[in-house]
């Protein structure tokens, strides 16, 4: 049990840890004097002063640097309810928004959640409840619960477990949705602990008799760890974490045994940039075997509440398994209070403060005000209620069979068909929703019930229906039905241009196309046919000068003579220091172009910028190869002294292991990945990912062992 001993010093000492405006510090102190005055002589159920509450819950919002409204609103919380204060008193002493924000706590705080079904609350609890237009109300609701939470001995057991059962059902999912994890997991073991005692206590009781034992373990991996990430340069911190007993109890409700509980033994890597994140988890891999289905990359691919971490289990010391979780610090705060963590960007003494905040407001309004009630005690007003006011950046619409399905505020029936089945979104002919027939252009709102009319005989989507739909999901699938009717005119084109380009060197199409060629081609581009081939083309995916140049080996021949004679040529040139040199001119300022990215190995040229020194180009890149003035030539360093970046796309099926893999090979061949991002579709994914690789033939070695990984379609260097 948590039991914090909390004064008006310690609290104050806090706040002023993080807050050092005078005025502000003005108004927090005001707003404690007042609450104490009106509070005086009222008692807690515990026999405390009254005072303690509000003082507690300043204290938990401390903890996330609330600002000074928020704060001040958590000494105040009560005294509209309690103290026969009213609500222009308080105006005329803190203004409207300090007001506002204890006057939505008090509105939460006489509301009854007790009684709502079971079956209302299967439905509700996926649909996030909008109880205030300013966020703030609800964290200060969310501080004041858990103090009273860590204060709820002294109820009745009856009034216990139907506190605990309020918190579980109705705050919990909102401080999850908020990503305020350290309250959210706080008030979880706390409910469990008078809502179903005997489990609580029966883990408790398992974790200490086995406490001295995992700590000691623990311990001797995290100095391992540590010493591995010592050795390679990555400056960082590793805490033991604690798995939660509300946790435990939800992987125990789920059927697992005890002894199977794989985060039992864990530890969390905090690192400084996310590109050491990855860099860690390859280390740790090299030297600790991961269970591949338990790598989650929740940085590429972050949760809907802003979470993002690299999760792994490993094979540590003495076999034991370990849940290693990897982060940045920025990326920690985030995690552990979620919204809340948008305070602790404030820079002190610059407008920047100010600035943040008004941004916060304005993306951070999650919830909106609740209806007037006639009874707010009652609870179907409040179902009601909820009914009407919902996530504002998100709605909930259901099937005709009552299951339900998130969209984006502003979505239509194509969105919902889409996303329910690609199949049901390229058969529409019409929609139905709320038992009445809506055009598809239709903009849904919460709780509608949508059904939609397919004929299998249709011609499919329209294109205008791109113009139409919200949610890239549906754009995406619109967009591959096309791609598919498409296939023929890509092939067309594809064969049109190898075509041209023989034509040009004057050779017989057939002639070239014989079937050792095609086979030689195809074991070249890794490609399954000339369709694939001719697709390629049309997408520019490969030129036709590449395909030429596959069969002429006469040609490729006398480059590579020419090749050997520039080499010597090199030489026996006066080099200067840099990667890239200029044949008689020395100390000219020379750029790698961003639209191709060349890298050491590739054959280059400059371009004479105006101002801004020699832009260096792939030689074949588009941007230049049409040009004739301002073209110079350049030549890599034969000693290169650093990385340059490419980008390379990752095409694959679903699977979670991809990035796993990737980043092993990776560090095999010594690459640094700098940064990865992710698109996905219904059925694969795309990971875009940045690299730093000392020549062509290091990042080719490269994108050709990702092709040897399973479940991964293609890969392809990014242009531009």
């Amino acid at each position: 049990m948590k039991k914090i001993n909390v004064t008006y010093d310690s609290v104050f000492k806090a706040i002023k840890s993080y807050i050092d405006d005078e005025s502000e510090l003005k108004v927090i102190t005001k707003a404690y004097k007042y609450a104490f005055e009106k509070h005086f002589g009222q008692k807690r159920l515990t026999g405390e002063d009254y005072i303690i509450h509000p003082l507690s819950v300043a204290q938990i919002l401390t903890e996330i640097y609330a600002d000074y409204e928020c704060l001040s609103a958590a000494f105040l919380h009560d005294v509209l309810e309690d103290c026969n204060v009213t609500k222009e008193e308080l105006i005329n002493e803190f203004g409207e928004n300090i007001t506002n924000l204890v006057e939505g706590v008090t509105k939460i705080n006489r509301l009854n959640f007790n009684g709502v079904s079971e079956a209302m609350n299967a439905n509700y609890r996926k649909i996030l409840v909008g109880l205030c237009e300013d966020v703030r109300v609800i964290i200060v609701k969310l501080a004041d619960r858990l103090h009273n939470m860590r204060t709820l001995y002294v109820l009745p057991e009856k009034r216990q477990k139907e506190k605990a059962k309020e918190t579980l059902d109705i705050l919990i999912p909102i401080a999850h949705r908020l990503g305020m994890n350290k309250i959210k997991s706080e008030l979880e073991d706390l409910s469990l602990r008078y809502y179903k005692p005997d489990i609580y206590f029966d883990i408790s009781e398992k974790l200490n008799q086995t406490k001295a034992e995992r700590e000691k373990i623990v311990l001797e991996m995290q100095n391992k760890v540590s010493e591995l990430l010592n050795k390679n340069n990555i400056k960082h911190e590793i805490k033991g974490r604690a798995k939660s007993i509300f946790s435990i109890y939800k992987k125990l409700d789920k059927g697992k045994k005890f002894n199977d509980i794989y985060d039992l033994l864990a530890l969390r890597v905090f690192v400084n940039t996310e590109q050491e994140c990855y860099q860690a988890l390859g280390y740790i891999h090299s030297k600790y075997r991961p269970i591949p289905k338990r790598f989650k990359d929740y940085i590429a691919m972050p949760k809907s509440n802003m979470y993002q971490s690299l999760h792994t289990t490993v094979f540590g010391i003495d076999g034991y398994l370990f849940e290693i979780q990897i982060r940045t610090y920025e990326m920690d705060l985030v995690a552990e209070n979620g919204i809340a963590s948008h305070w602790s960007y404030k820079e002190h003494g610059s407008n920047v403060k100010a600035d943040m905040q008004n941004d916060m407001e304005k993306k951070l309004q999650f919830f909106r005000t609740i209806m007037e009630m006639k009874d707010e005690k009652d609870d179907k007003n409040f179902v009601e209620a909820v009914k009407e006011d919902s996530f504002k950046e998100v709605i909930y619409v259901f099937t005709p069979k009552g299951d339900v399905i998130e969209l984006p505020k502003g979505s239509t029936p194509i969105d919902f068909a889409y996303r329910v089945h690609s199949d049901i979104g390229d058969h529409l002919v019409g929609a139905i929703v709320n038992e009445m027939l809506v055009p598809i252009d239709y903009e849904l709102k919460n709780d509608d019930v949508v059904k939609i009319n397919i004929n299998k005989n249709s011609m499919g989507p329209n294109y205008e229906w791109l113009n139409i739909v919200k949610t890239p999901q549906a754009r995406n699938k619109i967009r591959a039905f096309f791609n598919r009717l498409d296939k023929d005119e890509n092939i067309r084109q594809g064969e049109e241009l190898l075509q041209k380009e023989l034509r040009k060197r004057k050779i017989p199409f057939n002639d070239f196309l014989n079937s050792e060629n095609i086979q030689k081609i195809k074991d070249e581009l890794k490609i399954q046919d000339l369709n694939e081939l001719y697709i390629n083309l049309s997408n520019n995916k490969i030129l036709p000068s590449t395909v030429y140049n596959i069969i002429n080996v006469e040609d490729n021949k006398n480059e590579k003579i020419l090749k050997s004679v520039t080499d010597n040529n090199i030489k026996n040139t006066n080099i200067g220091k840099t990667d890239i040199y200029i044949e008689g001119i020395s100390n000219i300022k020379t750029n790698i172009a961003s639209c191709c990215k060349p890298v050491p190995g590739e054959k280059i040229i400059g371009y004479i910028t105006k101002g801004k020194g020699i832009s260096v180009h792939k030689i074949n890149c588009s941007n230049v190869i049409n040009l004739k003035e301002r073209l110079i030539e350049v030549h890599w360093n034969p000693i290169i002294t650093k990385k340059y970046y490419a980008t390379i796309l990752v095409h694959s099926k679903k699977d979670e292991n991809i990035l796993l893999n990737i980043i092993t090979k990776s560090n095999s061949l010594n690459i640094t990945v700098s940064s990865i991002k992710t698109m996905n579709n219904s059925d694969n994914t795309i990971y875009s990912i940045t690299v730093l690789v000392e020549n062509i033939d290091k990042l080719l070695k490269f994108m050709n062992d990702i092709k040897t990984i399973n479940n991964v379609i293609d890969v392809e260097r990014s242009i531009g």
